[in-house]
């Protein structure tokens, strides 16, 4: 792992960029240390600048723990291949005619999971070797389908915070039953692109003994700002 620049922010929180071979990261870390991990995951191509991403990432930080977040491929910097431009594509012409989207989605986040895991255990492996971080480890980010996967396989992760709001395939529907860890699953009841008993029937697919779901109203992006204090005061119950 090799950091690429620091800054030290308002509040204390230090923020650094790295690169681990042909992975981008950034990496939060409070000024108390060793400090419990936080995986904060995102897809559909958005970057690990984005500034909702940032925003969390910062406040968690303050809070009193390291946060990191990759770039997978295909989003941000990373290069897309020209399967991924052309699943893209479809997808946006699919949802442009009003046409069913989920096999495309099905044939497009699927791969983008099972090559995501790897990179995220990489990462995982390299982040608690720093002194600054002494785990245990969370997981939480609007990526649920990298984060089932995760969850399963692997042990180090002890809680997660999901959000329903992006499409999770089939083959990890499935393997919910397999997740017992502590979960706080988040919900937008009237999310554009989630059909909402889809997500109840994933939440209680959940193997978790402690799961609890938050519902709000509202749309994809309009999940309320007190919800990251919730996720917070999850986050201590399970990690410190």
């Amino acid at each position: 792992m090799q950091f690429t620049s620091e800054q030290r922010l308002d509040d204390g929180v230090l923020e650094r960029e790295f690169t681990l071979g042909e992975i981008p990261g950034t990496l939060w870390t409070p000024g108390s240390a060793p400090a419990p991990l936080v995986l904060m995951a995102h897809n559909n191509g958005l970057p690990k600048a984005e500034p909702r991403l940032v925003a969390r990432a910062r406040y968690t930080a303050a809070r009193g723990y390291a946060v990191a977040t990759i770039d997978a491929a295909g989003c941000g910097d990373r290069p897309r291949s020209a399967a991924d431009e052309q699943a893209r594509a479809d997808l946006r012409g699919a949802m442009q005619a009003g046409e069913p989207v989920d096999e495309i989605l099905e044939s497009f986040i699927g791969p983008l999971v099972e090559n995501a895991v790897p990179e995220w255990q990489t990462t995982l492996d390299a982040l608690l070797e720093l002194p600054e971080i002494g785990g245990p480890v969370g997981y939480s980010g609007g990526w649920t389908a990298l984060g089932i996967r995760l969850a399963v396989v692997e042990p180090r992760i002890a809680a997660a915070g999901f959000f329903a709001g992006g499409y999770v395939p089939r083959a990890q529907r499935e393997e919910a039953r397999q997740v017992t860890i502590p979960l706080l699953f988040l919900l937008q009841w009237d999310d554009e692109g989630n059909p909402r008993q889809r997500a109840l029937d994933l939440f209680d697919a959940f193997g978790s003994k402690e799961k609890t779901l938050h519902a709000n109203l509202g749309g994809h992006t309009g999940t309320p700002w007190f919800e990251l204090e919730d996720g917070c005061r999850f986050l201590d119950r399970h990690l410190k």
